[in-house]
């Protein structure tokens, strides 16, 4: 099975200022990059809003997304807001008081899709977290919007990590098998290994940020997305770049 993960399209209204990034051409042209690699299944974790949720941008992107013909998974980010992005996407269903985080199985593979649009996971998330590792053994696969740990990009580790980590930490370490964490909100690639917790963090499609400097600092343009392949037990993980657009 092939997943591809996409993340941080930071979509923005028609001609508004997005810092010189053409975000609305950078959103259909990673789609359209994801389509050509054949997947099973599409997953966008987070922030397809620029910066305050609005109901007209997730009005523009459903079109994008249901053009593409391929089942697709959506979590929110910091700049979302669950219940709009729910109810503009027909997930309503998958709600839980206000919190959109809900399950799969691909295949063998347990698949969790948590919430932490908020900057944290919530208690109740938290004690659904927990009910859900208790019935599985060997291995788990995580989506959600924030990194669960500090992850060596100083401006964000300081500024917008997430909040509240160790409680979430807890249940991670606490499975008793291998746990792999697909995230983004840093806007950098990376992959860390934290104990029995494989994170792999994936590039946005609005910027990269240095992974270098306490300030803010950004890296480059390119935008990227992430190829997932489950084969049986073996999960293999590749990071796709292309050219990212700018504001004519």
């Amino acid at each position: 099975m092939k997943i591809i993960q996409i993340t941080d399209l930071h979509v923005g209204q028609e001609q508004e200022d997005t810092y010189g990034v053409d975000v609305r051409a950078n959103c259909t042209n990673i789609l359209q990059k994801a389509k050509a690699l054949k997947p099973d299944a599409l997953v966008l974790t987070g922030d397809l809003c620029f910066r305050d949720a609005q109901r007209g941008i997730y009005q523009w992107i459903l079109p994008q997304l249901e053009a593409l013909e391929i089942p697709y998974y959506l979590i929110a980010g910091n700049h979302d807001e669950s219940p709009m992005m729910a109810h503009s996407f027909d997930l309503v269903d998958l709600l839980t008081e206000g919190e959109l985080y809900y399950k799969e199985k691909w295949g063998d593979w347990p698949v969790l899709f948590l919430d932490t649009s908020a900057g944290y996971v919530s208690k109740p998330q938290l004690k659904w977290l927990e009910k859900r590792l208790s019935k599985l053994e060997d291995k788990v696969i995580v989506f959600m919007h924030h990194p669960p740990i500090k992850c060596g990009v100083p401006f964000m580790d300081n500024k917008h990590s997430m909040q509240h980590k160790k409680q979430i930490q807890k249940l991670l370490y606490a499975f008793p098998g291998q746990v792999n964490v697909f995230c983004g909100h840093y806007h950098v690639e990376k992959v860390i290994r934290s104990q029995n917790m494989l994170l792999h963090i994936t590039p946005s499609c609005f910027f990269q940020i240095s992974q270098q400097y306490e300030h803010f600092e950004p890296d480059h343009r390119r935008i990227g997305l992430r190829e997932i392949t489950l084969d049986g037990d073996q999960l293999m993980s590749t990071v796709h770049y292309y050219k990212g657009k700018k504001l004519a």
